[in-house]
């Protein structure tokens, strides 16, 4: 789960100032790109001084370092050497520098947002977020433009009590899954599932997704290229078992085919005898 969230940050860099921003109301600097750096903050001990991941803000230059901490359970070494993280990052970019926590639960929230005393008058805070601090993202919409934030706020609140909310918010984030990548897709859905206890599995597992309504026209036009790619992969693989590999014609018809095409190919591969029987048209002509 560590190395997971990490990849949700990886995967889109402006996810951690977004969170500053928006779940805890930071005021950012100026900034056209953000950019995941270096995570090791020392020349001396980086063992040791490895943090979990760097993200800058730039705008030509560098105007603020983020560094992301995940804390999934509470460990007093990390309070010595968090301050050196931020201290390190601000004397290599030059600019202010935040700590970013991310808690796998309230209680090590709680215990990651008490100040570390420095000495004297000096006192380190970071900035911390719990699974009550992640956003409830229900809304297809804003899962879709954000699947990153979606998988995390299903992450964060797959437990919750509301079992509802909870299926919810998993839908909107397998929604969002499903039209990335196949290799983001199947880790972002197997963390979605993962993370739901095990009522709100159950419910989530007894839904017909074949019936399930989505509301905005943005959700239904990702539901249907999702469906379409599945289809299309299906009726290659199967065209490929029946007749081998299809030539680049075939591939390129089969592609361009609706859904519905799609089902009528599928259905004439039961009895076909000829790739051109298969497709209904001379394959010869598909380019």
């Amino acid at each position: 789960m560590h190395e997971a969230l990490l990849q949700l940050f990886r995967n889109r860099p402006a996810l951690a100032p977004k969170l500053l921003r928006d779940a805890l109301h930071v005021a950012l600097p100026l900034h056209s790109e953000v950019r995941i750096e270096s995570a090791d903050l020392t020349d001396i001990q980086p063992a040791e001084y490895r943090a979990d991941l760097v993200a800058v803000l730039r705008h030509k230059a560098a105007v603020l370092g983020v560094v992301v901490e995940v804390q999934l359970s509470t460990d007093e070494r990390k309070k010595f050497v968090w301050p050196a993280y931020v201290a390190n990052l601000r004397a290599r970019l030059k600019c202010p520098v935040h700590l970013l926590v991310i808690a796998g639960d309230d209680a090590v929230a709680r215990w990651a947002a008490r100040p570390v005393v420095l000495g004297g008058l000096y006192r380190f805070t970071p900035w911390v977020i719990g699974p009550a601090g992640v956003p409830e993202i229900t809304d297809s919409a804003i899962a879709q433009a954000d699947p990153e934030l979606a998988v995390l706020s299903a992450i964060a609140h797959g437990n919750d009590v509301d079992i509802d909310k909870a299926v919810r918010i998993a839908l909107a984030a397998q929604l969002a899954s499903r039209g990335l990548d196949a290799d983001r897709s199947k880790l972002y859905i197997d963390l979605t599932m993962t993370s739901l206890s095990e009522a709100a599995l159950r419910e989530f597992q007894s839904m017909d997704m074949n019936k399930y309504e989505y509301q905005s026209d943005f959700a239904k036009h990702y539901v249907a290229q999702g469906e379409a790619r599945g289809r299309t992969s299906l009726v290659l693989r199967l065209l490929t078992l029946r007749f081998g590999a299809p030539s680049d014609a075939v591939q390129r018809r089969v592609a361009q085919a609706s859904i519905t095409e799609l089902d009528d190919i599928g259905a004439r591969l039961l009895t076909a005898t000829t790739v051109d029987e298969v497709l209904g048209f001379d394959s010869r002509d598909a380019g």
